[in-house]
């Protein structure tokens, strides 16, 4: 087994990622049949190519989102990197470890002790209680009773279901369902998180406070994710950096922030058309950096901070607001017109107008 090394900031790279379907796909990747390329296969018109020549890097401690249409190949890349899939060409690279170059027993134990898996469906055992199913996959590991059922109610009480424990599924909600699912998923520590579309099958209202969830156990975790979605504005809450794919390809791969500014084409540009600027755009944006302290007045904002959350003391203030660094220090100021402009901009599609 090799170990590969990739930049400590990474816990997991993609080369070169193909996935192809049809006749010729399996025996490529079992390896009897050689000295096909990639650029064969396609070019014959007898594969599907799911995932087309991706290579992307997901950063520790980042939620990295991969969106796009149904089909656009973002859950067939996602099991491509938990190597529930095998790719077709290319490499995946996990913490320093090639996961083409692991044997069965080695995969299964890497994909069991280090990485979590939530999906769609919630995989609930309809037999078992919550704190069974959390306290599952400890069972399967050899982890005695008690210490799987202390970690599994440290999980729900993670999850706010510590009060449930001793209910089956079919005596919980949707939400409660999916929760019980992520505390699940988090029982062994894993190092990296995939979440496939998790809160799609959710009413609205659940769904926000499912994504709610996620923005506060990340807040207290600090997971590697990788969460794959079709809905741009549950991407844009949640993203540290989104990757759009179309056709299996990448087609952007940027923050937020940077996709409102700067779409690298049309296509995301179209995506991205009812995002609202103001929920997305940072003080850091839009602010003078040439202000000086003593040129600003008011109430003190931070430059991470997001527009349509500082609008009201900024727009209550005549003069410019101070902007706060990281460190506490100002770094620049924001006026009223600067906050006006994004808002009355509202939706991406409204601003390029």
């Amino acid at each position: 087994m090799k170990s590969v090394a990739i930049p400590k900031n990474e816990i997991m790279r993609c080369s070169g990622v193909w996935k192809f379907f049809g006749p010729q796909s399996r025996q490529i990747e079992t390896g009897r049949l050689r000295g096909v390329t990639a650029a064969q296969i396609d070019a014959s018109g007898r594969h599907l190519a799911g995932v087309r020549n991706v290579s992307l890097s997901v950063r520790r401690g980042e939620i990295l989102v991969l969106m796009g249409l149904s089909g656009s190949g973002k859950s067939t890349l996602l099991r491509c990197m938990a190597r529930l899939m095998t790719p077709t060409f290319g490499e995946v690279y996990f913490d320093g470890l090639d996961m083409g170059d692991l044997d069965q027993r080695r995969l299964m134990q890497v994909r069991r002790d280090k990485m979590g898996m939530v999906f769609q469906g919630y995989g609930l055992l309809p037999h078992m209680t919550a704190l069974q199913n959390v306290s599952f996959p400890m069972r399967v590991k050899g982890i005695d009773r008690a210490h799987r059922e202390a970690r599994a109610m440290d999980m729900l009480a993670l999850v706010g279901l510590e009060d449930r424990a001793d209910h089956y599924p079919d005596q919980l909600s949707g939400g409660q369902q999916q929760r019980v699912g992520i505390a699940r998923s988090l029982t062994l520590k894993p190092d990296i998180w995939f979440l496939d579309e998790p809160f799609s099958a959710l009413d609205p209202l659940v769904r926000r406070e499912m994504q709610d969830e996620i923005i506060r156990l990340q807040t207290m975790l600090t997971k590697s994710i990788v969460f794959v979605t079709h809905d741009c504005i549950e991407a844009m809450r949640l993203a540290d950096r989104i990757a759009i794919m179309k056709d299996g390809e990448i087609v952007q791969v940027a923050t937020p922030e940077d996709l409102v500014l700067q779409p690298a084409n049309d296509y995301v540009a179209s995506f991205i058309q009812d995002v609202r600027r103001a929920e997305v755009l940072t003080v850091a944006s839009v602010m003078d950096r040439a202000a000086g302290d003593a040129d600003a007045t008011g109430p003190a904002i931070r430059e991470a901070d997001k527009i349509i959350d500082i609008a009201g003391p900024v727009l209550g203030q005549t003069d410019p607001v101070t902007v706060l660094g990281k460190d506490g220090t100002p770094v620049g100021a924001i006026s009223r017109a600067a906050v006006l402009d994004v808002m009355l901009a509202g939706t991406t599609e409204g601003n390029r107008a």
